[in-house]
């Protein structure tokens, strides 16, 4: 297949917009130029005009891309220090009236949101907490909804869970049916899963930590700008903000909004009422 030009790009992206509603124009266009490249290789499509018709015409398809286009590899417990700092150092000084209130942003199929669920639990906090697990995805939050994984995915997800120092052996919170397991119910019952645009939608409530890892790289700097006013509208302060350990907020407008607590980990608190 010859080289995909930027035009072409372009009019992926406008594609997807009028068909499906989903706006990728602030991704980062090197990020996105490789996606449609491997995704157009694996469905052995060799003309770009073909492939815009098929997304034009075919919403199943074009719902397959906007999946290749959003699911990060994700793994529960995932950099095990960065939820140790949040056990021991951020949620014990996180204020909060009756509900501990947590957003998990871009959540993809869930690994985060089960970490966060065994987390509270252990911390005897999950009967407190409120979680509002969103993606751009419907698919992968039938996912994370369900619970369901593979067996195999269990060797790291149990090997971060130890680096953690959890206080149980990881398999106690799910039961094995062949080849998935299925984790417990009852760790999700607080966890309200929706689809959300971090591109195109604003504020859904006010939260005391947000959760959003991994996701800001794949973002040009003026979609990145909008998601961080997105997040600082959703915290009150002394709230806190935690994103991937290759990222970072600092060049940001509204970085002014909030102090780094953690650099290693880049966790952030919002510090003024002002936005």
């Amino acid at each position: 297949m010859e080289e995909i030009a930027l035009k072409d790009i372009k009019r992926v992206i406008e594609t997807i917009y009028l068909s499906r509603g989903v706006d990728f124009s602030n991704y980062a266009f090197s990020s996105l130029k490789r996606r449609i490249k491997r995704f157009l290789e694996m469905n052995k499509i060799h003309d770009i005009n073909e492939f815009i018709s098929k997304l034009k015409e075919e919403g199943e398809f074009a719902d397959i891309f906007i999946k290749e286009v959003t699911v990060n590899v994700t793994e529960m417990f995932r950099d095990p220090s960065f939820w140790i700092v949040l056990r021991d150092t951020i949620i014990p000084h996180i204020r909060f009236d009756t509900t501990l209130k947590i957003w998990h942003a871009a959540c993809s199929t869930g690994e985060e949101v089960y970490s966060m669920a065994i987390l509270l639990k252990e911390a005897g906090l999950l009967n407190q907490s409120e979680i509002t697990a969103t993606d751009i995805n419907k698919h992968v939050l039938k996912v994370a909804s369900k619970g369901v994984y593979t067996i195999r995915s269990q060797e790291v997800n149990s090997k971060n869970y130890e680096q953690f120092g959890g206080k149980e052996k990881l398999s106690d919170y799910y039961t094995i049916s062949d080849n998935t397991v299925q984790f417990d119910k009852k760790l999700i019952a607080t966890v309200n899963f929706k689809c959300h645009d971090l591109a195109l939608d604003g504020a859904i409530g006010k939260f005391d930590l947000i959760l959003c890892r991994n996701v800001l790289i794949y973002f040009n700097f003026d979609l990145q700008e909008k998601v961080l006013q997105t997040f600082a509208q959703s915290l009150s302060k002394n709230s806190y903000l935690g994103i991937g350990s290759k990222e970072s907020i600092n060049w940001c407008r509204s970085a002014r909004l909030f102090e780094e607590v953690s650099l290693e980990e880049k966790i952030y608190r919002k510090v003024t009422d002002n936005e």
